[in-house]
């Protein structure tokens, strides 16, 4: 008789602290996979409270409120297997995956691996587990392990494993960068194949602050094979049917379990055998056929990581329009098409505040990217004020001569008149400033980098060009979106006359490796010249990045897309002598 698991897994898009509004969807899936005839459904990594809930967790009555939370989807659990992320309260709390079935929390599973780099924080809040369980669900041994764990080879699921585990069901909340869900992929396919089980590996959608998740949930079977795959930054419940009876024949053929060293799976932790429910075969009908989503490629990727984590910050921070100054270059073009295709186009409102400086083409640039996307452009004059700041310091400034203050009071007006207009309408503000740009200082504090979120704060320059050509070309109407004027144009803050990015900067198909081998790899300043970088150009980069922080201490936060962004991912001294130059 074959055994069949059919497995249901819960990829949802939960809000931090919304305890009701997580609880309610995730009983929503549940009644969804039962009606699929589903033996297991599983969610998220803390799933009930939304991740990361940070020092929310130092609250006693958000982890009663969590509890309680718990209790009603176990009422809500009868007739099927659930596993769900959440904070189990005790003496201590655990980012822990509760284990139910019909109707009552039968255990928890708590997290081995707690992670203490880049954007996690997890030690500063929670008990590490020691216990890796298996649960015999339908029949089936299941083992439940969280993120982290996954990513050990010799980790709780090869405990489990040797302890009888067939299906290894992983939950996440897994943060997005460029690339990782292919990485991802390749290591859970391999994970599945030195270990001879299915493994599901479930992950969190949606944005959180600078954090976005991708879901792309997959199930690979015991010799790797991708068998399921869900879609990419979409709520979607994954059904897909298990034979586990292929675990036995495909194990039989590989013989590296059976000479590992039990000692070493002993010191990873203790296993456990739970009995939830006998095998029973069900009154399910065919077989299901299982999602099998494309892979995005590495620009629509990070085009869709933009679009849902602006519209998720929007959404979720309360805000119904947004604000964008619309100068006629890339950045804020990217910035307002991203804008519109997460919100649409009547909740984003474009300004252009032309300065003596600005020249006709850019302002009917902005014109023409707003009837493209189809929304209002307000035109608002900045001379008028420009010339009463001008008046204003004309005695303190007299015999001096003009600078960058000068040419900042341009960008601080413009970002007086866009904070003043978001605080009229209750409108939030998209700053458009790029990674480049933010790395070198090359933004004015209270000026461009004003407002609530930061579209475009990790896309490096470079990356703005392709992800305005990728968006253009997928234009509907045989015409580009982005105007070809925006993206053939030399970048230029238009502060002056004639002026240019590269009056100050690197050109920056330069500019951007070195910032990359700099901020996210750490590289020295030999390290950089050594890799064919111009020296010159490098201990600008070096300098620039080291004495501008403060700047970016103050910036909005804005969606991460690479492995090491300006924030969490990156936290340096301020006030820091270390120069590392020759």
């Amino acid at each position: 008789m074959q055994r069949t698991l059919r497995l249901a897994l819960g990829q949802f898009n939960p809000t931090v602290g919304d305890i009701a509004g997580n609880t309610a969807r995730i009983i929503e899936l549940i009644d969804e996979a039962r009606a699929s005839h589903a033996d297991l459904a599983a969610f998220p990594e803390l799933a009930v409270t939304g991740y990361p809930p940070e020092d929310l967790l130092f609250k006693p009555s958000f982890l009663a409120d969590n509890a309680a939370a718990v209790q009603r989807i176990a009422a809500a659990s009868r007739g099927i297997a659930v596993i769900v992320g959440c904070v189990e309260v005790g003496d201590d709390i655990a980012n822990a995956a509760a284990v139910i079935n019909d109707g009552r929390v039968l255990d928890w599973y708590r997290k081995m691996y707690l992670p203490n780099y880049g954007v996690f924080d997890e030690d500063r809040y929670f008990r590490r587990g020691d216990v890796c369980p298996v649960y015999v669900i339908n029949g089936c041994p299941v083992g439940v392990n969280i993120c982290e764990d996954i990513w050990y080879p010799v980790g709780p699921i090869a405990v489990q494993r040797d302890a009888g585990a067939e299906v290894i069901v992983n939950i996440n909340a897994s943060p997005f960068h460029a690339g990782k869900a292919g990485q991802r992929e390749r290591m859970i396919a391999t994970r599945a194949a030195d270990n001879g089980v299915f493994v599901a590996y479930l992950n969190t959608v949606g944005g959180q602050d600078e954090l976005v998740f991708d879901g792309a949930s997959i199930v690979c079977a015991p010799d790797g094979t991708v068998i399921a795959r869900g879609p990419s930054f979409e709520d979607r419940l994954i059904v897909a049917d298990l034979d586990v009876d292929s675990v036995f024949r495909q194990r039989l053929r590989d013989p590296r379990s059976r000479k590992e060293n039990p000692e070493i799976l002993r010191e990873v932790g203790q296993a456990a055998v739970v009995r939830v429910s006998d095998y029973h075969r069900t009154g399910r009908g065919n077989a299901v056929e299982a999602a099998m989503c494309r892979p995005l490629d590495e620009v629509e990727e990070v085009y869709q990581a933009l679009v849902v984590g602006t519209r998720d910050y929007v959404r979720k921070s309360g805000f119904r329009k947004t604000l964008v100054g619309l100068s006629g270059g890339i950045d804020s073009a990217l910035t307002a098409t991203v804008a519109v295709d997460a919100l649409g186009a009547d909740n984003v409102v474009g300004v252009t505040m032309p300065s003596r400086y600005s020249s006709e083409g850019s302002v009917g640039d902005s014109q023409e990217l707003a009837d493209n996307l189809g929304i209002q452009l307000w035109r608002i004059p900045i001379e008028p004020a420009h010339l009463a700041f001008t008046d204003m310091l004309a005695e303190r400034f007299a015999g001096t001569e003009a600078n960058t203050a000068e040419e900042n009071v341009q960008a601080r007006i413009r970002g007086n008149v866009l904070m003043t207009i978001s605080n009229k309408f209750g409108w939030l503000v998209l700053a458009t400033g790029n990674k480049s740009e933010m790395a070198m200082g090359y933004a004015t504090l209270y000026g461009d980098m004003a407002g609530g979120f930061a579209v475009l704060k990790d896309v490096p320059k470079t990356l703005v060009y392709r992800l305005c050509r990728w968006r253009n070309a997928g234009s509907h109407n045989g015409r580009p979106l982005i105007p070809q004027a925006v993206l053939d144009k030399p970048p230029s803050a238009e502060l002056r006359p004639n002026q240019t990015d590269q009056d100050t900067l690197p050109p920056y198909d330069d500019l951007d490796p070195i910032i990359k081998a700099y901020v996210e790899d750490d590289y020295g300043y030999a390290d950089m010249v050594a890799m064919g970088h111009n020296p010159e150009w490098v201990s600008q980069v070096i300098s620039y990045v080291d004495r501008n922080e403060y700047k970016r201490r103050q910036a909005p936060p804005g969606v991460k897309i690479t492995p090491r962004a300006f924030g969490k991912d990156r936290r340096l001294p301020i006030v820091n002598r270390y120069r590392p130059t020759p």
